[in-house]
């Protein structure tokens, strides 16, 4: 049987390996240590920000970006409704509570006219809205441009999830240079991974400084153990800094090895009806996962058919992400909804984008979709 062709398995060699050696040997198993200043900088330099916090986790990161933002209890924070359900439930974990708003259809981020909608509407209803929290979905920015002016004109401060986007750009600038405060993840999926992690970006030293002290069980700056407040083990291993130091040496490749992969799927579906990759044409994108959207009526078929053939040949897909106003754990929750992320989530379709896909993978890949397009 042939190997498992898997969505966007990690990336990782001979370089992480020594990387991690060297962590080993030098005796900095402890939570801290050089490799965790290292990456801090290194990806700080890479959103263009002047402070990094490494956390175990993007989830974590968010968390400690909206409590430093002041999200709380009796505060409300928009969240897009297409998105992974770690962006919401990090308002959750505040004590805030998260209002869905509904996406573009062009690359279902957050819809510009329906955020300035629900702001408007929470003002009038004397709602504190503490931040918007817009996501840079699978690796294409939100318009920042818009979001940001939108927010601006309201008060309302931005944490940008970028958990998908290390290496992207909107209009020049790069993915985590937006808001208050970005979060990057790396967990073993993303763009880069650290095994589990996470990184909060910022220009403002006093919310880096009040992250980082949060994010050691908010330990007081005494010789024994003195606590004022509930603080969180979120704090990222220098070993596992060392594997992403290593990573982000080859970020810029990582994204060119999945940007080929686009430009075919591109070419494949170029002359089929009713079929588009989602976020087609953003230049800015790190193509971290290509997802296509099926509009049957046109096409003749299914995105669950091609998912469906690709599965029967041992090649790993799934949909876009169930909008959050869909899940059952936010039945109840408040939103501006327009059906576009449903409709997306309906006949979207992701499929394997990974770099570390080989090129007879990429063959077999790309033969097999052929075989499925020119049965219909």
């Amino acid at each position: 049987m042939a190997d498992r062709i898997l969505l966007s398995p990690p990336d990782v060699g001979p370089l992480e390996e020594s990387y991690l050696i060297q962590a080993l040997r030098s005796g900095w198993v402890a939570p801290t240590g050089p490799q965790v200043d290292a990456f801090e900088r290194a990806v700080a330099e890479r959103a263009g920000r002047s402070h990094a916090v490494a956390v175990g986790s993007g989830t974590a990161g968010l968390h400690l970006a909206l409590l430093a933002a002041g999200a709380g209890p009796r505060t409300v924070v928009v969240v897009p409704t297409l998105t992974f359900v770690a962006t919401a439930n990090a308002v959750v974990y505040t004590g805030a509570e998260p209002v869905f708003v509904d996406s573009e259809p062009e690359t279902g981020n957050l819809d510009p006219a329906l955020l300035a909608e629900t702001l408007d509407r929470l003002r009038r209803d004397g709602e504190r809205v503490a931040a918007v929290l817009p996501v840079d979905l699978f690796g294409s920015c939100a318009d920042h441009t818009a979001l940001s002016a939108l927010c601006d004109a309201a008060g309302v401060p931005v944490v940008e999830d970028a958990a998908e986007a290390l290496g992207a750009a909107h209009r020049g600038r790069p993915a985590g240079s937006f808001g208050r405060a970005a979060v990057f993840s790396f967990n073993g999926n993303k763009i880069i991974t650290t095994s589990g992690g996470g990184m909060i970006v910022t220009d403002d030293a006093d919310l880096a400084d009040r992250c980082r002290y949060l994010s050691t069980q908010a330990r007081q700056p005494v010789a024994h153990y003195e606590h004022t407040e509930i603080g969180y083990n979120y704090r990222l291993s220098n070993l596992l800094a060392a594997v992403g130091n290593a990573q982000m040496r080859r970020l810029t490749g990582m994204i060119a090895r999945r940007r080929l992969l686009r430009d075919r799927y591109a070419k494949l579906f170029a002359t089929v009806p009713g079929v588009r990759i989602l976020g087609d044409g953003d230049a800015g994108s790190n193509c971290w996962l290509t997802a296509v959207v099926v509009e049957p009526e046109q096409a003749g078929w299914t995105a669950a058919m091609l998912g469906d053939h690709l599965a029967r040949r041992d090649i790993e897909t799934r949909p876009v992400w169930k909008p959050m106003h869909l899940q059952p754990v936010f039945a109840a929750a408040r939103g501006t909804i327009d059906g576009t992320a449903e409709r997306l989530f309906a006949h979207g379709l992701v499929l394997p984008s990974g770099s570390a896909l080989t090129d007879p993978q990429i063959d077999r890949l790309i033969r097999v979709v052929e075989q499925f397009l020119d049965r219909h």
